[in-house]
C-alpha cells in the first residue's frame, strides 16, 4: 500500500533515515515487522522561526517495493537522419542535441573548446599561472559556464518547459537524484564534469556529431536563410541552426553584427562578489552558534531598490554560493571577471554571492555609438579597469565591506577563496559611480535585514558582470526563429532567453522541437 506524507519535523529526523523511518512508522501506527520503503518527494527548509523546521513530503510504501524509477529517455540512431547544426555544447546546446535525436534528427554539435576533462589544465592556468586562455577557461569548453562554476539547477522558468524532465534526464545521465527532492537543487561543480560526459556519450552512441576546439569564424547565408557555418576552417550545413553560445561569446555577436543580422543591446546587470565567512552566514540564517550536522550550509536572498541621480535601479544577490570560492572567469587576457561556484558538499569555510545592480540603456549614453553592442562594450569597459587596477593580472581588486560603505581605504584584506589573490583597491575608483553609489547604500540595507553581515570580517571582489547576456538576439515569440534570418535558432543565455542550466536546457529542447516542425517535418508528440 502507498502512503503520501507532508511532514513538518526537525533536521535530525528529516535527513536521518533511520529515525525518519521510525518517525513514519509512528505516524502509521505501524509495527516494526512491518516493511517500509520511503521515497522522498519534496524538502524545503523552513528557518523563519528560532527552531528550524524542514517541510518534507514524501511516498510511503508498505509491504511492497515501490517501482522501479527509469529517467532515460529513448536515443534511437540518427546516422542517416537529417542534420541540425548547433553551436555551443552548454547546457542549451547539448540538451538541444538530446532532444533532436529523440524527434529523430541528427545534431552536429560545435564546441569552441576543449572536453569537459581537458578543460581542466586551463582552469588551473587560470587559478595559478593567472593565463587565460580564449577558447578554454571557466565560460568556454563542454557543459558550458555552468561545469566549473556551481551547478545550480533552481530556476524560475517553469513556463517554458518540464522543469521535472530535464532533472530527471541529469539523474539518467549520473546526477544524484536528490536534485529531484531538493527545493533548490544543486550538482557542484565536483561532479558534473561526469555528468557532463555522459550527456555527450548518449549523443555519440546515437551517432550524432561532437567537435571540440572547432570555434564560428563564418555563416552561410543564401540570402534571409541560415544554411550553416564556417568553424575552424570546415564547412557545416543541415536544415537550421541552433546558435547556443552563451553569454560570453562576444565574437559572435560582432560576427553577426558584421553580417547584419538583427541583435540589440539588452540590460544586464555588473556588480561585485562579497565573501563572508560560511559560519557567519549560518549563524545569522539558522538563529544559532552552528548549523549542525544535519543542516546544510545556508544561503540567502538580497534585494533592495535604491534611487540615484532621479533613476531607481535593482540591487540584487545574484548566484549565491553557500560553502563555497570565487573563481576567475575572464575569458580573454587583459579583463578580470570573478564569478562563485560550489562543490556537492558545500563545504568551504567561505561563503560567497554576486552583489549586482542593473544596468539599463538609458545610463549608456556615452556607449551609444556602439549600437547593438552598447552593453557589451560597457562591460568590457569595467572588465579592463579592474585588470589594470588589479595590477595587470588575475589578481583582483578587492575592499573590506563596511570600508567600501564609508568610502575608507582598506590596509589589509582577509583570507580568501580566491586563488590568484587579491589586491587591496577603492572599489570605488574601479566601478562606475553609479554601480557604486547603489552597491554603498544597498549594502548598508542589507546590513538593516541581516544583522552582522555589513562589517568589515567581510570583503567585495570585482567585478561581478557576466551575470547574464549584454546583447539579445530576437526571434519570434511563436517559432522562436530569429526575427528576419530564417533557419537560425538563437538560444539560452547568450540569446538574452534563459538564465542557468535549467532553463537554459529547457530553452535548448524548445528550439530542437521548433526545428523539428518547421523543417523536420516532425509531429510532437
Amino acid at each position: 500500500m502507498k502512503h503520501l506524507l507532508k511532514l513538518v519535523i526537525p533536521p535530525d529526523i528529516a535527513y536521518d533515515p533511520i529515525r525518519l523511518k521510525e518517525y513514519v512508522r509512528q505516524e502509521l501506527t505501524l509495527s516494526h515487522e512491518t516493511v517500509l520503503e520511503i521515497h522522498p518527494l519534496r524538502r524545503s527548509i523552513d528557518a523563519r522561526g528560532r527552531q528550524i523546521k524542514i517541510n518534507l513530503e514524501i511516498e510511503v510504501w508498505v509491504d511492497e517495493l515501490a517501482p522501479e524509477a527509469s529517467y532515460m529517455p529513448l536515443y534511437s540512431d540518427v546516422s542517416s537522419s537529417p542534420r541540425v547544426i548547433v553551436v555551443g555544447a552548454g547546457p542549451a546546446g547539448m540538451f538541444a542535441s538530446l532532444r533532436l535525436i529523440e524527434l529523430g534528427l541528427k545534431p552536429i554539435l560545435l564546441e569552441r573548446g576543449k572536453d569537459v576533462k581537458a578543460r581542466r589544465r586551463d582552469l588551473a592556468a587560470i587559478n595559478k599561472e593567472h593565463i587565460v586562455h580564449p577558447e578554454s577557461n571557466y565560460c568556454f569548453g563542454e557543459g558550458g559556464a555552468g561545469t566549473y562554476s556551481d551547478g545550480k539547477l533552481y530556476t524560475r522558468s517553469k513556463k517554458r518547459g518540464d522543469v521535472r524532465r530535464i532533472l530527471e534526464i541529469l539523474v539518467a545521465h549520473g546526477a544524484t537524484s536528490e536534485i529531484l527532492v531538493d527545493a533548490h537543487p544543486h550538482i557542484g561543480t565536483n561532479k558534473l564534469p561526469k555528468v557532463v560526459e555522459s550527456l555527450r556519450n548518449s549523443i555519440l552512441q546515437a551517432r550524432g556529431e561532437v567537435h571540440f576546439n572547432t570555434k564560428v569564424d563564418d555563416l552561410i547565408l543564401h540570402q534571409d536563410e541560415l544554411r550553416g557555418v564556417i568553424a575552424s576552417g570546415k564547412s557545416f550545413e543541415g536544415i537550421g541552426v541552433i546558435l547556443a553560445t552563451g553569454h560570453s561569446a562576444r565574437d559572435i555577436f560582432e560576427l553577426l553584427d558584421k553580417k547584419k543580422i538583427t541583435i540589440q543591446a539588452k540590460p544586464f546587470a555588473l556588480g561585485v562578489r562579497v565573501e563572508h565567512q560560511q559560519s557567519l552566514i549560518d549563524r545569522i540564517q539558522y538563529h544559532c552558534d552552528s548549523r549542525g550536522p544535519y543542516l546544510p550550509a545556508s544561503s540567502y536572498a538580497l534585494v533592495e531598490q535604491v534611487n540615484h541621480q532621479g533613476r531607481e535601479r535593482g540591487v540584487f544577490s545574484f548566484c549565491m554560493c553557500p560553502g563555497g570560492f570565487i573563481v576567475p572567469a575572464a575569458t580573454a587576457p587583459g579583463e578580470v571577471v570573478v564569478n562563485g561556484m560550489s562543490p556537492s558538499r558545500r563545504d568551504s569555510e567561505y561563503s560567497n554571492s554576486g552583489i549586482v545592480v542593473a544596468v539599463e540603456l538609458d545610463e549608456l549614453q556615452a556607449y551609444q555609438k556602439h549600437g547593438a553592442l552598447a552593453c557589451l562594450e560597457f562591460q568590457k569597459e569595467v572588465e579592463q579597469k579592474a585588470w589594470l587596477m588589479g595590477g595587470k593580472s588575475q589578481t583582483a581588486p578587492a575592499q573590506l565591506l563596511q570600508d567600501f560603505t564609508k568610502r575608507k581605504s582598506s590596509s589589509h584584506l582577509l583570507r580568501t577563496s580566491y586563488q590568484p589573490g587579491l589586491l587591496s583597491v577603492e572599489m570605488g575608483e574601479v566601478l562606475p559611480p553609479m554601480i557604486a553609489e547603489r552597491l554603498r547604500v544597498a549594502f548598508q540595507a542589507f546590513g538593516k535585514k541581516m544583522k552582522g553581515y555589513l562589517s568589515n570580517e567581510a570583503q567585495i571582489i570585482g567585478v561581478e558582470s557576466r551575470t547574464s547576456s549584454p546583447v539579445q538576439i530576437p526571434r519570434s515569440k511563436e517559432t522562436l526563429e530569429h526575427i528576419h534570418t530564417k533557419r537560425l535558432f538563437p538560444c539560452g543565455e547568450g540569446a538574452g532567453y534563459a538564465g542557468g542550466i535549467v532553463s537554459a536546457a529547457m530553452d535548448g529542447e524548445r528550439c530542437a522541437e521548433q526545428i523539428a516542425v518547421m523543417y523536420g517535418s516532425k509531429k510532437l508528440q
